[in-house]
């Protein structure tokens, strides 16, 4: 295989990939703030094979270090609380511009851009617009460059199901987004993984032409409401499901998202407003070989914890 730098590939997804890449004998670089922070990564290769190096997006020389001689370059950095430097811009725009333009300069055979369902010039959340014009600006300086774009990930370190997981086990109601109508496709962050790691061979037959999009959504669409109900029952918290007006959750949000919270922020209800479905028109996880994870495949693995017995069985499932 070859070498792969993977930008911020410390996060919640990277940990995944990096091992999945590491599986299939590629020599990976984990580019990041804070190699040493990232050093939980090594063992999920042979000895030496994952190396975590110093590189920060906003950065442009220490970009360029990281992805020279690579032979795939894959771009997961994002924030969803921006603050200081690290803005929507600095990082979904002139960061992945940046990436772009290094791993065009440094002659990689692919860049793999990860994205997110809803990127749009148009949409009225400032995470979605931003991450739509990332995407132009990378098309614009590496044109074979390959977008994913997935719906909402879910996974043991998710910040979707374990927030409103934490919320059902502090408050006597489940509070429900607008009129909990919004369609949301959530995608397991393993399957999100391996089909990113099966666009890097270069025997993979879809990187032949490259320039594609894939979205990559779960099994099953569900609304914010059903949602909400999965979320008590796998924490078997029997809450009262209340609407709560969209205008009422930006309140609340705009404390929530202040540090040291960082639990919700007002962009993210707005995102709330929209369907985040994938788009049937363009290819997804089986175009990449990969059959989605349902929800009751991996939730109860890491929302048991929010139990009120915690991991053990409850008197009535002994």
């Amino acid at each position: 295989m070859g070498t792969v730098t993977v930008i911020g590939g410390a996060g919640f997804l990277g940990r995944y990939l990096v091992t999945r890449l590491a599986q299939q004998g590629n020599q990976v670089r984990v580019a990041v703030r804070d190699p040493e922070a990232a050093g939980f990564l090594k063992p999920m290769g042979d000895v030496g094979q994952v190396q975590p190096i110093q590189a920060n997006i906003r950065n442009e020389a220490s970009i360029q270090r990281a992805v020279a001689g690579a032979d795939t370059v894959i771009n997961l950095v994002g924030v969803m609380f921006p603050g200081g430097p690290q803005s929507f811009q600095a990082v979904h725009e002139d960061g992945a511009e940046t990436v772009a333009r290094a791993a065009a300069a440094a002659g990689a055979s692919r860049l793999i851009h990860v994205s997110a369902i809803g990127a749009d010039v148009e949409a009225t959340s400032k995470y979605a617009r931003s991450k739509a014009a990332g995407e132009a600006m990378v098309r614009a300086a590496f044109p074979t460059a390959t977008i994913v774009r997935p719906s909402t990930i879910f996974g043991p370190e998710d910040q979707f199901f374990n927030l409103f997981a934490r919320i059902a086990t502090l408050a006597p109601i489940m509070p429900v987004p607008g009129d909990g109508s919004t369609r949301m496709q959530p995608v397991y962050v393993g399957d999100v993984a391996q089909a990113i790691a099966n666009l890097v061979p270069a025997t993979a037959p879809t990187t032949a032409s490259g320039g594609s999009t894939y979205e990559l959504g779960g099994p099953q669409v569900l609304s914010l409401s059903e949602l909400m109900a999965i979320v008590c029952e796998q924490t078997g918290r029997n809450r009262l499901l209340i609407p709560v007006p969209f205008v009422f959750m930006k309140i609340k949000a705009f404390f929530l998202g202040l540090p040291p919270w960082h639990i919700l922020t007002m962009d993210q209800v707005e995102m709330l407003k929209v369907d985040n479905v994938a788009d049937s028109d363009l290819p997804g996880l089986a175009d990449l070989g990969v059959t989605p994870t349902h929800l009751d495949a991996i939730l109860p693995s890491y929302l048991n914890r929010y139990r009120k017995a915690g991991r053990l069985p409850s008197a009535e499932q002994a």
